[in-house]
């Protein structure tokens, strides 16, 4: 959100950001927006982060089974009916405050842009009757399009199940049963918290899944060379890689050791944001692996310094990723598999080695894997010599460097540059109070009628119809027949 909004600011919107008074990631004071700060706190705070992805870690250490998969689908299930609660919470105080509603309405606002993996955008924008523009990937239903686009699952992969569009017909058994499993656990943790909180605000007739379908635009943070094809919609504007940009010269110490690497170059490893450190042992291993390596390694590490890390290691807290992956002597990204650092890896044609942690990093690097990008590793059976063995292959077999640059070549080849299409249609619904023209009105249908259940059981009714008429005209006819041989003979 923030590149967009710093772009919006340069052309000279104004901007406001409804923030948590407990979030680390909006900051209250910014030269590009004023901050509404909610005097309440949200349930995503940087403690309830680290303890949640921890606990998605050690469960994943037990081993891959279908009970452990099954675990760890229910420990999101649940952080996640938490944080609605809380979410649910937030908006009850926000819509009481009678001082902060009218200032909003006052302030005639021309949009609300939000990110719909919290739905308090879209509840927002129906109370104040703004047109809703999503800046979206994930929304509270799962992957952006299932909501929207229709998603044939004979080649549409359920996200997450690191499935192609090519599936074996157990694979698309295995799709169509964990998309029903998705359905049930929204059903179940998710939409029950929103029933009260919208017939209070909006009325009993106002659906909860049809609040985000009935958003003006979506920005989808994908395109086409990430995401496998797809049935899509006029109102879904596409912008992967809108983060991306030409690399910078870095920092004189950073570009000191980059040269120092000479012509072996050099590997960055970045796990994300979200991921503080890794368990130790895990530490260990990777350190001693990048230590056997003739190559420079720059580490975004936190936590303890690796007893076994070599000299050709170089330790920061934080890295410019993209002016790094821009670099001629960048050679690999060692990477967790979150969308943006992949984009970024694409964008600048850096191939990955890939050692996927939570939620969307393992789908992420299978897409990457399936087009001969990266190599993925299972970090939680990984030791020295497996991780070793991955990034040689990556650097020495060329086909990994030759098959991440044609994508970065497709990748960059469009007409308009990914944040300039955004910001176009951002404005665009500004200037047209909205983009209903590009929205169908599918939803509102029933599902029997959008599925056609009902014209088809008509056509059945009349087809039998039809056929019983024939068939009793038929049967009229021969009887007449008969009668009158008989008459005749006798």
């Amino acid at each position: 959100m923030k590149v967009i909004v710093e772009e919006l600011h340069a052309r000279g919107h104004q901007l406001t950001v409804m923030r948590a008074n407990n979030s680390y990631y909006i900051k209250e004071t910014s030269p590009f927006y004023t901050a509404i700060t909610i005097d309440m706190a949200c349930k995503f705070d940087e403690e309830f982060a680290k303890t949640f992805v921890s606990r998605l870690l050690e469960i994943q250490r037990q081993g891959k089974s279908a009970w452990t998969r099954y675990e760890l689908e229910m420990e999101v299930a649940e952080k996640i009916s938490e944080i609605h609660q809380v979410t649910v919470k937030m908006l009850e105080h926000i819509f009481e405050n009678k001082d902060l509603m009218r200032s909003l309405r006052d302030a005639k606002y021309d949009l609300v842009l939000t990110d719909p993996v919290d739905p308090s955008g879209a509840i927002l924008s129906r109370i104040l009757s703004l047109p809703l523009v999503f800046n979206v990937r994930w929304t509270t239903h799962g992957e952006g399009h299932f909501p929207i686009a229709p998603s044939p699952l004979s080649y549409v992969p359920t996200p997450m199940m690191e499935l192609s569009d090519k599936m074996t017909f157990l694979e698309r058994i295995i799709n169509i049963l964990v998309f029903a499993f998705g359905k049930l656990q929204v059903a179940n943790y998710i939409t029950p918290h929103y029933v009260g909180l919208l017939e209070k605000y909006l009325g009993s007739d106002v659906d909860y899944l049809s609040l985000f379908q009935a958003a003006d635009l979506w920005l989808m943070r994908v395109d086409f060379v990430f995401e496998f094809p797809r049935p899509t919609m006029p109102n879904v504007i596409y912008m992967g890689g809108f983060q991306c940009k030409p690399s910078k010269p870095l920092p004189q110490h950073l570009e000191e050791f980059v040269q120092s690497s000479g012509e072996h170059g050099v590997i960055i490893m970045s796990l994300g944001s979200l991921v503080g450190e890794l368990p130790q042992d895990l530490t260990e291993e990777i350190a001693a692996a990048f230590a056997q390596l003739p190559h420079k390694v720059i580490w975004r590490h936190k936590g303890d310094r690796p007893a076994t890390l070599g000299n050709n290691t170089l330790l920061v807290d934080w890295m410019p990723q993209n002016d790094l992956l821009g670099h001629a002597k960048t050679k690999a990204f060692v990477a967790h598999g979150g969308t943006n650092g992949v984009q970024e890896a694409m964008y600048h044609g850096v191939p990955i080695v890939g050692l996927p942690l939570i939620l969307d990093q393992p789908d992420n690097l299978f897409k990457m894997e399936v087009r001969g990008a990266a190599k993925v590793i299972d970090i939680f059976t990984m030791n020295k010599d497996i991780f070793l063995q991955g990034i040689e292959e990556v650097l020495h077999e060329p086909s990994y460097r030759k098959n991440m640059q044609r994508l970065s070549r497709l990748h960059r080849d469009t007409p308009m540059k990914p944040l300039d299409s955004a910001i176009f249609w951002i404005e665009f619904v500004m200037r047209h109070k909205g983009a209903t023209h590009l929205r169908t009105q599918s939803y509102k249908m029933p599902w029997y009628s959008y599925h056609s259940l009902d014209v088809m059981l008509f056509l059945i009714v009349l087809f039998l119809v039809i056929l019983l008429t024939f068939s009793a005209f038929v049967t009229c006819l021969c009887s007449r027949v008969c009668s009158r041989r008989k008459t005749k003979s006798d």
